[in-house]
């Protein structure tokens, strides 16, 4: 029910293969590359016979020795299990025994090693190298010629043991015979006794291998208690945050389109997030408030998808509020614990379960947001229409301040102008002038609002003649390497300045806040880099304008704008 395990699965897993390619020698995988057979070693002896003495000839036989060594070892064949056991009988040779996702085990002659990865090593015949576990534990009673390696696991050395090279325990201990014989020296790293990992090998074979979270079973006691645990967690906040956990559910299933979409933007933009922070030195404080909400934000969002599965089963059986929808997330969530049962289905559902409650979540934040600044620039767009018409434009707004905000908030279109229209007209016929309504001779921003949006192609138009001009001008620069930096900060400075860059202009094109303010250097810089992501998933942040009925790109939405298409009395510059 949480990504938290298997991201730390497989950071150990990294770890582990990376610390046992480590401890093993590398002399086989050298002397493999420069091995030579008997009659070759015998020629090269022989071509030098002429000039060379004693010590010469016994590097010779010292090669023909060493190349009739590899040639025995590679009459031998490897035993390799992927997802079971690798088991080398008494009396069976082989080249080398490994196993992954399984236990090895060798009672016969093994040329080169014996490893496991997620599983057990058991050596009781005699190996040419090494014998290594991760994440398992060691044990030998036999001869080894190389050294004996245990990550995340022990090593037990049984009195038949003759270990000729090290023995290297990381993350375990060491348990060894009186009479076992360690010619090479002992490393116990972070020495520690973690019981054995059966548990965890136990769920890589019947759950992992099986592409599911969960499998029926004893041995997987430890993994329903977490799964049930985090299910009452997440029923304990259905119940404690019934109000915002409805909204949300709400929220999720009137646009879930945009929860997914919110939750590929998030994931794809956390990375930049945590660079830029790191950039800036004192942003690095900022990283674990960051992660953290990420975690809980994720843990949130699991909650208000249970509870929108849970309620189309339960519908409305409890009238309390509080109960309903705790109700709804506990039944949601024994539904999705009898999906993870289900080989490949419960790793799907595990996946769409983390990526759209951190969706919903994201996309329920950006909506309150701006719900919140529409609701803030309400008053500021009634001022701002009502301060051209002097004192009995002031007047008037005064005398109806329930009616005048929400009107130009709702439909500026209407409001704002009969607002500026009347103000002006009392001011005139006060001074006794004849002046036209200033919302005629320019329009402020929020009448550009009410203009028609621009479409895909005349917005790529526009964009196409801004590339061109940058083009042009790094062409005689020859610094056309860093077109798209210096086009995206072209176009956040023309955005901050005139609301358009040169292509807009000449399409007749205007980029305008939401919210009916001029954009300032923050809302033109995030939609600048908000470009960079528009771009980066194959060009469907571009592509978004076409089937967005707003007709906001990727950009647009994350900055808070939109582009119109300015009318022709409006100044663009």
């Amino acid at each position: 029910m949480n990504t938290s395990l298997l991201k730390l699965l497989a950071c150990s897993l990294l770890a582990c293969c990376t610390l046992a390619m480590r401890a093993v020698p590398a002399r086989d995988f050298v002397s493999s590359q420069s091995e030579t057979t008997p009659a070759a070693a015998a020629a090269e002896a022989s071509e030098h016979d002429d000039d060379a003495d004693a010590d010469d000839s016994d590097d010779a036989k010292a090669a023909v020795g060493r190349g009739r060594r590899s040639h025995h070892r590679s009459n031998g064949d490897s035993v390799v299990a992927v997802g079971h056991n690798a088991t080398l009988a008494e009396d069976a040779r082989a080249e080398e025994v490994v196993s992954v996702f399984g236990s090895s085990t060798s009672a016969g002659r093994v040329d080169d090693a014996v490893v496991s990865v997620f599983g057990n090593t058991h050596v009781t015949g005699p190996v040419g190298d090494g014998a290594v576990a991760v994440l398992g534990n060691v044990y030998v009673n036999s001869k080894v010629g190389g050294d004996v390696v245990a990550v995340i696991g022990n090593v037990e050395l049984g009195p038949k043991a003759d270990v000729q090279g090290q023995i290297v325990v990381v993350g375990g201990v060491l348990l060894r015979d009186p009479n076992a014989i360690v010619h090479g020296g002992v490393q116990n790293i972070f020495g520690a006794n973690f019981g054995g990992f059966a548990w965890l090998q136990n769920w890589m074979h019947r759950c992992l291998l099986y592409g599911r979270p969960l499998a029926f079973g004893s041995s997987l006691d430890w993994a329903w208690s977490l799964a049930l645990g985090f299910l009452a967690l997440y029923v304990f906040l259905g119940l404690l945050f019934h109000d915002t956990v409805e909204r949300c559910v709400e929220t999720f299933e009137a646009n879930p389109g945009q929860s997914f979409l919110a939750a590929i933007l998030t994931i794809l933009l956390t990375p930049v997030v945590f660079i830029l922070l790191c950039v800036t030195v004192i942003g690095i404080a900022a990283l674990p408030f960051l992660i953290f909400a990420l975690i809980c934000a994720c843990i949130f969002g699991k909650a208000v998808v249970l509870a929108s599965l849970g309620r189309r089963c339960t519908g409305t059986l409890v009238e309390n509020p509080a109960a309903r929808m705790a109700i709804a997330v506990l039944v949601g969530g024994l539904i999705v614990l009898l999906l993870y049962t289900i080989p490949v289905v419960g790793f799907i559902v595990f996946q769409l379960l983390g990526l759209l409650g951190l969706g919903v979540v994201m996309y329920s934040l950006l909506m309150v947001l701006r719900a919140r600044r529409a609701r803030d620039a309400a008053p500021a767009a009634a001022a701002m229409a009502a301060g051209p018409s002097g004192p009995s434009g002031a007047a008037f707004a005064a005398e109806s301040p329930a009616t005048a905000a929400p009107a130009s908030a709702i439909d500026p279109e209407a409001a704002a102008p009969g607002v500026a229209a009347a103000g002006t007209a009392a001011a005139s016929a006060e001074h006794g002038t004849a002046e036209p309504p200033a919302s005629a001779a320019a329009p402020g921003v929020n009448l550009l609002l009410t203009a028609p949006r621009a479409g895909f192609w005349i917005r790529m138009a526009s964009l196409a003649l801004d590339a061109i001009l940058i083009g042009v001008l790094l062409g005689r620069t020859h610094s056309t390497d860093m077109e798209l930096i210096v086009l995206a900060a072209y176009g956040a400075a023309m955005w901050k300045l005139t609301g358009a860059t040169v292509g807009g202009i000449i399409c007749s094109l205007k980029v305008v806040r939401l919210d009916g303010r001029e954009i300032d250097w923050p809302t033109a810089t995030v939609r600048a880099l908000g470009c960079f992501l528009s771009l980066a998933v194959a060009g469907l942040g571009f592509i978004w304008i076409a089937i967005d009925p707003e007709k906001q790109s990727w950009h647009d939405k994350i900055a808070g704008t939109v582009v119109v298409r300015a009318p022709r009395h409006a100044s663009l510059l």
